[in-house]
């Protein structure tokens, strides 16, 4: 595993500080703005996983309806 060294002393000027920092508020925005479209996709999936089983619970319902008989088909003529 590569080892990291050690970095030497350097004095930072209070405008590179600024800019350091400013860089960290933007970083830690758009983390924010990251996770709260994570969480939407999170939410979304649980969303379609549940229209899924409705879906096939309503094809259920409709075969079960139908009994025996089938389903009444009726074709265009063409």
């Amino acid at each position: 595993m590569p080892r990291i060294e050690p970095m030497q002393h350097k004095e930072v000027t209070d405008r590179q500080l600024e800019a350091l920092l400013e860089r960290i508020d933007r970083l830690t925005d758009e983390v924010a703005r990251i996770n709260r479209r994570l969480e939407a996709s999170e939410g979304l999936v649980l969303v379609a996983r549940e229209l899924s089983q409705l879906n096939e619970s309503m094809q259920a319902l409709a075969y079960a309806a139908l009994g025996n008989r089938g389903p009444n088909v009726r074709r265009r003529a063409g």
